[in-house]
């Protein structure tokens, strides 16, 4: 398997100091920093734009930045995410007229592509496109919101995914989103997740001004994720 990537989620992080947040984040071991981009409609929430990410890259962040769009439709809105720096732009079958399109777009402008799947959104979407995905994301809560109580049934997903990705011999790599913590992200690995998304379980650390704050919890799911077989 790909080695374990952690992906933070800056929707938890201080808005307030958030370029000081994702250098103290990254410098303590995170590998990539997450953006969940929600625009009211498709989900019920207002997030960030393209703006932030520009932002991010001119205040000298050079890791990747994956983007989650939680928005409808995705089309208009990817060129400007991919032109502000993304690495990674993510998007839910059901945000797009034409996947196989949405895919290619992505591609086109210079990004690294891949699926975002709800709770109950049916894996089928990926029947004609699974060559075309750089990075599968699901979702172990409904989109929306951060906080979120993992959903235990996720579990089963990933094993299925795991299989479909190891069985197609593609280099896609597996992301989860959403409850993923210290005491929970050991069988989360093991049943297929590569790279694991958590903005709570990381950012939602007291505040105590001191910049090594992170250090402990990355600490604790490296540990945890070292634990698990290969």
């Amino acid at each position: 398997m790909a080695p374990d990537l952690i992906a933070p989620s800056i929707l938890s992080a201080n808005f307030a100091k958030l370029g000081e947040d994702v250098d103290n984040v990254l410098a303590a071991g995170a590998d990539i920093v997450h953006f969940d981009v929600m625009d009211n409609h498709y989900v019920p929430n207002l997030t960030i734009g393209p703006l932030i990410c520009e932002a991010l890259r001119k205040h000298g962040v050079t890791a990747p930045i994956d983007v989650h769009l939680m928005v409808k439709p995705v089309d208009r809105i990817i060129p400007d995410f991919a032109a502000a720096g993304a690495t990674y732009i993510t998007f839910h079958p059901e945000a797009s007229e034409h996947i196989d399109r949405t895919l290619q777009l992505i591609h086109a402008e210079g990004c690294k592509a891949g699926l975002v799947f709800n709770p109950a959104t049916p894996l089928s979407y990926l029947d004609y496109v699974l060559d075309k995905v750089d990075m599968i994301l699901l979702m172990s809560v409904n989109p929306g919101f951060g906080g979120q109580s993992f959903i235990p049934a996720a579990l089963d997903k990933l094993r299925q995914v795991r299989k479909l990705i190891d069985d197609s011999g593609l280099a896609i790599r597996l992301e989860v989103d959403g409850g993923v913590k210290a005491d929970n992200i050991a069988e989360i690995k093991a049943a297929g997740a590569d790279t694991f998304v958590s903005g709570s379980g990381i950012f939602g650390k007291p505040r105590d001004g001191d910049p090594h704050r992170y250090d402990t919890i990355i600490r604790q799911m490296r540990e945890a994720l070292a634990a698990v077989s290969g």
